[in-house]
């Protein structure tokens, strides 16, 4: 386990992958929400961003979101830089490939959750992956707020 930043900073979490049309998006939205009900808005800094956005959020993503009552509709994929891997403690990456986003040298810590791409999957498909997405978010924060 790497060494975390002094309390006073705020934890940096990236979720990476390459379309950030799908997985990122829905494990973003969730730290959102998460941060926002533990109150950690001071503690943790969020972003998300792909190697190769897409045009759009996948329009299944989209709906799976809103069966749990997070409206995504508006957002749209974006790139990550290599300055925001590099300013990250954690880049979690969705199944796809972290060596577009963990460049030699970085000091912060990579997790790849290895979970399928949404796009094109059933409805059923696509919540079962949104629902592993929440769960690991939750962990993901109860192992940060116990290392603070």
């Amino acid at each position: 386990m790497t060494s975390q930043p002094e309390s006073s900073e705020p934890t940096r979490i990236a979720f990476v992958c390459v379309q950030n049309a799908g997985r990122s998006q829905m494990a973003y939205a969730f730290a959102q929400r998460t941060v926002k009900r533990r109150d950690l808005e001071d503690e943790v800094e969020l972003l998300t961003g792909g190697t190769r956005p897409a045009d759009n959020v996948h329009d299944e993503v989209v709906q799976a979101m809103d069966g749990v009552g997070i409206d995504i509709a508006g957002r749209t994929p974006r790139e990550i830089t290599f300055e925001e891997t590099q300013a990250s403690d954690y880049v979690i990456t969705m199944g796809c490939s972290a060596n577009d986003v963990c460049p030699a040298g970085w000091a912060g810590e990579n997790r790849d959750w290895d979970l399928d791409d949404p796009d094109g999957k059933s409805p059923a498909a696509v919540a079962a992956i949104r629902d592993e997405i929440e769960r690991r978010v939750s962990d993901l924060f109860d192992e940060i707020e116990a290392t603070r």
